[in-house]
């Protein structure tokens, strides 16, 4: 691999975690890149890519083969090639993650509250799971709820479970808006802000060094541009799965999360282009080179520039 030296430090440290979860990565592939540019790949192309994170084709076909178990992947055959892209399924799992990975929620808080009260026993604990991945809090037994909680997945969620009759769903408003100090001690009490704040700042920590030395670099090639784009989203998405995603006004003051996302925005128009070619010269789907990013790509992280300057 040829382009930045401290890109190579960071694969390293990657690789060097125990276990590396391939799976994940491979999630982050798709989500990022793949499913933007006709969401097909050959399995010899996904494993090349992989590479330089450390893994080999045992680990990344292990990986894929449960990750279509798990309805996450569907392959596709041609000859001796396999061909995998991402389900329906794993689409929408996603696109939920998409929506706070590349937009950044602009609204005031209103006061709302999203209150969920499962009716049923039986998938209680399962969605009680899918919840805390949206963000959701136990704020009683039984009773789940989120500041202008995400409607839209809400729904979805209930829907793939099948709960959608079984589930309670009501809007709960906030008063008396001057009770702050209580409400931020119900959020203290129910989020885990003090870890999630300590990992956006190892995260900044980490990608602010990156942020310059692409900058004061003048040309970085388009592979390095790929593993960068990877990895700080990659990353950033693991932070995501654990931050609830709370108003401004019941977060502490100067909340990380504000600041990782700006990072996040920055680096990913430094390199996004740089990506594209990479994956559009480098990787093959059945009928070639991957196509072009379908257009809605272009709105993430409030519009990225089509052409470079």
């Amino acid at each position: 691999m040829t382009g930045l030296k401290l890109v190579e430090d960071y694969l390293d440290e990657f690789s060097s975690q125990s276990p590396v979860r391939a799976g994940s990565l491979i999630i982050s592939i798709f989500g990022d890149s793949i499913s933007q540019h006709g969401n097909s790949i050959w399995l010899g192309s996904l494993i090349e890519s992989l590479g330089p994170f450390g893994l080999n084709a045992r680990q990344i076909r292990t990986a894929v083969f449960r990750l279509v178990k798990e309805d996450w992947l569907v392959s596709k055959q041609a000859g001796r090639r396999s061909y995998y892209s991402f389900t329906d399924f794993g689409i929408r799992h996603y696109e939920k993650a998409a929506r706070r990975i590349y937009f950044k929620r602009e609204e005031e808080w209103d006061g709302i509250w999203t209150v969920v009260i499962p009716s049923t026993n039986e998938k209680r604990e399962e969605l009680r799971k899918e919840l805390l991945w949206l963000g959701y809090g136990g704020i009683a037994q039984g009773v789940l709820a989120h500041p202008s909680g995400d409607r839209s997945s809400l729904d979805e969620t209930l829907q793939e479970m099948g709960i959608t009759n079984e589930t309670i769903v009501l809007k709960a408003k906030t008063e008396d808006l001057l009770s702050k100090a209580c409400l931020k001690q119900l959020v203290h009490s129910s989020w885990q802000l003090e870890e999630i704040a300590l990992r956006y700042e190892e995260f900044l920590d980490k990608f602010r060094v990156l942020v310059s030395v692409v900058r004061k670099t003048k040309k970085i090639d388009a592979q390095s541009c790929f593993l960068i784009r990877t990895l700080l989203i990659h990353e950033y998405r693991r932070i995501l799965l654990s931050d609830a995603d709370l108003p401004e006004e019941l977060l502490p003051a100067n909340w990380p999360g504000k600041t990782a996302f700006q990072l996040t925005a920055k680096l990913y128009e430094q390199v996004h282009l740089g990506a594209k070619e990479y994956i559009m010269n480098s990787l093959e789907t059945i009928d070639g080179a991957l196509p072009d990013v379908d257009r809605k790509y272009y709105s993430r992280f409030g519009g990225l520039a089509e052409l470079k300057v």
